[in-house]
């Protein structure tokens, strides 16, 4: 049942893409999480390649660069203004630091550019999510806290949906599907008919206050607290949900550690930070080797039913995993580095070694 849920979600984006606290959030802007954790499990050493999915404000990129002189970084990020910034910082650190602007679906093109082959790279590096960045700009449209256009594009194409897109034209039991899968909401249904309603009342919903507006007047009764006891905005799960639909960021997240393990060499690193149980759940379940057809299956095989019987051997070669985990737990922030940064407060690290 959940796989097909999953794959019923998938089909979804598919379908619609051809028709806080303000003062510290300021403090904590642009710090990379996990930083020294990052940087220790990708093991830099002179003469090796690593390639930095997620650029951002490259934080994670400039700790890397300054290990080792002969340590050269592709830095791949899909936002225009993150690409441009690496190519500010490349000027610093000419033929070391190579700026990719693309999706992680584009990284074999990319790569294929530069002569980069497959199993040739020592480190791969995930900085999952939005970046400080995107939130600190209203007109982007991801923060609660500022008013913008309903946009929530990573990559401001023109040609792709935007969240306000997706409001005024999904069904009802679409967006209670989309709200619930990719934010974990638990007042889908409520929130879903309250967009419908508005909509049947020639009320659009276009920027980001109205939104937020709506769904606090539909949970009204319902308060949440983050993971620090801090009071959270009420919308802030449809927020999710909607950013993660728009820019398809699961099948990208899926896509990405396909690649990884094409791209990484014979014990070759993976770092994954992730920011959510979605996000950590694909990466998990990859480095764990529960993959079916390509996708990081939602549903342990144990839990596939007592009455499904299958030879050993075949089972064999789909179940087991690539990767070797690096530590025993998943590594998260100290208190001390959620002090100063509050973004970190819900990170999760898992780090691999290629094996196979």
């Amino acid at each position: 049942m959940y796989r097909r849920i999953y794959r019923t979600a998938i089909g979804l984006h598919s379908n619609y893409s051809t028709s806080a606290n303000s003062s510290n959030e300021q403090i904590a802007r642009h710090v990379p999480v996990l930083c020294e954790q990052a940087i220790c499990y990708l093991d830099p050493a002179p003469n090796k390649v690593f390639i930095d999915m997620t650029f951002g404000d490259g934080g994670h990129v400039r700790k890397l660069l300054e290990q080792h002189n002969e340590i050269k970084v592709f830095a791949l990020d899909r936002d225009p203004i993150a690409f441009e910034k690496a190519r500010t910082i490349s000027v610093e650190y000419p033929n070391k630091l190579i700026p990719l602007l693309g999706k992680f679906s584009d990284l074999p093109k990319l790569l294929k550019e530069h002569n980069v082959k497959k199993r040739s790279i020592d480190g791969i590096l995930f900085d999952f999510g939005c970046s400080s960045m995107q939130f600190d700009e209203a007109e982007r449209g991801f923060s609660i806290s500022k008013n913008g256009p309903l946009d929530m594009r990573m990559d401001g194409k023109s040609e792709q949906i935007t969240a306000a897109d997706v409001l005024a034209r999904a069904e009802e039991a679409d967006l209670v599907k989309i709200l619930r899968i990719y934010g974990e909401e638990k007042g889908a249904k409520k929130i879903a008919r309250a967009i419908v309603e508005a909509r049947s009342a020639f009320h659009k919903i276009e920027s980001t206050k109205q939104l937020a507006d709506l769904v606090a007047s539909c949970l009204q009764n319902t308060f949440r607290l983050d993971k620090l006891q801090r009071p959270t905005h009420i919308a802030t799960k449809t927020f999710q949900a909607l950013r993660i639909f728009v820019n398809n960021e699961l099948n990208e997240i899926n896509y990405g550690m396909i690649l990884a393990n094409e791209y990484l060499r014979h014990h070759g690193r993976l770092v994954a930070i992730t920011f959510h149980s979605l996000e950590d759940t694909i990466v998990k379940r990859h480095i764990n080797g529960n993959v079916i057809e390509g996708l990081a299956n939602p549903v342990p095989l144990k839990y596939c039913g007592h009455d499904v019987i299958h030879d050993r051997e075949f089972i064999d070669t789909f179940v087991t995993s690539s990767w070797q985990q690096l530590h025993k737990h998943v590594i998260v922030p100290d208190e001390a580095e959620v002090a100063r940064n509050s973004r970190s407060r819900s990170a999760k690290l898992r780090a691999a070694i290629k094996v196979k």
